[in-house]
């Protein structure tokens, strides 16, 4: 009788785990697992700036490298770079100072 009671504890332990494994692989499959974190540590050369899911098998990538941003779009059947050479915030900044024109500091709009 007590052997029994183990084998049932066992095959109960079995079938939940089973059943959180199917679960999981139907909710990562339909887009509802974890997005990959924009990670920010020390300044280096390279840095993920913002990631955005599309569905479930493909992402954007928005990668710093020094001043110049590249957006990559990761997916199942490849990866394709959508867009290279994109200026960062500040060096765009740079660009108005050298032009002559006002900086606006990122995030707030022009008084004028």
């Amino acid at each position: 009788m007590e052997f029994e009671s183990y084998f049932r504890f066992g095959l109960a332990l079995i079938f939940v785990l089973a059943l959180i494994g199917v679960l999981a692989v139907v909710a990562r499959r339909f887009g509802l697992g974890f997005p990959t974190a924009a990670r920010k540590g020390k300044k280096g050369r390279l840095s993920v700036v913002e990631v955005l899911s599309l569905d479930a098998k493909r992402r954007l990538v928005l990668v710093k490298r020094d001043t110049k941003e590249h957006l990559v779009l990761l997916g199942a059947a490849g990866d394709v770079v959508i867009e290279t050479g994109i200026p960062t915030d500040d060096f765009a900044a740079a660009l108005k100072n050298a032009a002559g024109e006002k900086p606006v500091p990122v995030g707030r709009e022009d008084p004028t």
